[in-house]
């Protein structure tokens, strides 16, 4: 089953957004220039999710990417609520108490998130209300510190996963009696997702990362060179600080069996994760949650306790936070699923978005046509252009990406036909050929950083 290049095309670029920071008075004071996103299903519905929003209390801008597995339901609701429980968490006292006080009286509230999002992106109506009503204990709680919440970004984050996380496995534990709500709530607690997350503010750069998406920058050097600059750590089993985390958190009679096959109890890659209560609640728990509740095979739920399940939780949300103070040669971040990761190394990653931005400068130029023009250099326009190649078009660096994940032969060119077989693979196996791919990269407006620096001297 040949695909023509068009149709190769049409595939890639389906799942495409991409967002220009507006210039207000020719004065761009945000550090984010503009962000272009992707994704490339593997799995049928994708198990993969993406969020991006303007924060509008704190005026940082948001991005996450998220990878599910046993099913969408969790990377779904996480997708959907993270930021805004980060959000809340970096709120003053005051805009909570106005936000608490817009509640109470029934009146319109404050907008909390500005969201930039694709037409497919779906959301699940029916439980929205059931959402902002859980958000709105967390900012009780918050308001009922007494003292200024007062987090730092780093707290903020850490403090928004661990809630949300506690808040999914708390919701399938509470009488419902409305059943979709309550089936959706089994779904989301018993599949699980990974989540990397950063928060862009100025010229501070956080990064929160869950399990094994990945968050890498791009730096221009000096001398014209592109460097690497990891921001995050896979959570697995390949990790040294991971699995000696787990062994301090558990029994030594169970150090051997915390990993098996390289997984987390013989069943889990990724060693961090929201949801997944099958590896957090104690065995009686599972057992009366799913008892009296559900059809768990119609509701694809898994009912199993893995062997040598003594000592639980054996996963946590908490992320891990790293902080970059962002410079004038840091020109793009690159989040992505690990569906990208295990095609790409990261310096490859940042090799192919530097050329395709010094790709699209070169041809900005070429286009303004030298006077009078002539058929012979016109000629030679194409030719050079036709020469650059079909995956030079992509105007969006996040399929850029994803072609070269799932299309590079072993000279790291993109090979039409590994592209066309990779994309008409019949779904059962797909999966074993590659993972959802998602990938969000965002540029950054060097110019606003290096004014941020000049007025700090």
């Amino acid at each position: 089953f040949q695909l023509s290049p068009s149709q190769i095309n049409d595939i890639l670029r389906a799942g495409e957004l991409s967002h220009k920071i507006l210039d207000l008075n020719g004065k761009n004071v945000n550090s984010v220039l503009r962000f272009e996103s992707n994704q490339l299903a593997s799995n049928t519905p994708i198990e993969d999710r993406r969020s991006a929003a303007t924060c509008l209390q704190t005026k940082g801008m948001m991005f996450g990417v998220f990878d599910g597995h046993a099913g969408s339901a969790c990377a779904q609701a996480v997708s959907e609520r993270l930021l805004h429980y980060i959000a809340v968490s970096l709120m003053s006292r005051q805009t909570l108490e106005e936000i608490e006080l817009a509640v109470e009286h029934m009146k319109p509230i404050l907008p909390i998130l500005q969201w930039h999002k694709h037409p497919n992106d779906v959301q699940y109506q029916e439980i929205t209300s059931q959402y902002f009503e859980n958000l709105r204990v967390y900012w009780q709680h918050l308001l009922d510190l007494d003292a200024e919440p007062g987090f730092s970004l780093e707290e903020a984050m850490i403090c928004a996963f661990k809630r949300l996380d506690s808040d999914i496995s708390l919701e399938v534990q509470a009488p419902q009696e409305n059943e979709l709500i309550r089936n959706i709530a089994l779904q989301v607690a018993f599949s699980g997702a990974t989540a990397c997350v950063a928060h862009i503010d100025g010229v501070h750069l956080h990064v929160a990362n869950t399990g094994d998406c990945r968050a890498v920058l791009g730096v221009h050097e000096e001398d014209g060179t592109w460097s690497t600059v990891p921001l995050t750590r896979d959570h697995n089993a390949f990790d040294e600080f991971e699995i000696r985390r787990l062994k301090r958190e558990h029994p030594r009679s169970e150090e051997k069996t915390l990993f098996v096959n390289d997984r987390l109890l013989g069943i889990l890659m990724p060693s961090r994760a929201f949801g997944d209560v099958q590896l957090k609640w104690s065995k009686e728990l599972q057992h009366s949650v799913l008892e009296n509740s559900c059809d768990a095979e119609a509701l694809n739920i898994y009912q199993y306790v893995p062997p040598n399940y003594y000592t639980p939780p054996y996963l946590t949300a908490e992320p891990e936070v790293t902080y970059h103070k962002l410079r004038s040669k840091d020109k793009f971040l690159v989040i992505a699923s690990d569906g990208l990761w295990e095609m790409l190394s990261n310096e490859k990653v940042v090799q192919l978005v530097a050329g395709q931005l010094t790709e699209l400068n070169v041809q900005k130029p070429q286009l303004a046509f030298e006077k009078p023009v002539n058929l012979g250099y016109m000629h030679s326009l194409l030719l050079q252009r036709k020469n650059r190649g079909i995956a030079s078009l992509d105007q969006n660096v996040a399929t850029h990406l994803i072609r070269h994940a799932i299309g590079s032969n072993e000279y790291g060119e993109v090979d039409q036909e590994k592209l066309a077989a990779m994309l008409t693979l019949p779904e059962d196996l797909a999966r074993m050929y590659r993972d959802d791919i998602t990938v969000t990269v965002v540029y950054f407006n060097s110019e606003t950083i290096e004014n941020y620096h000049r007025n700090d001297e």
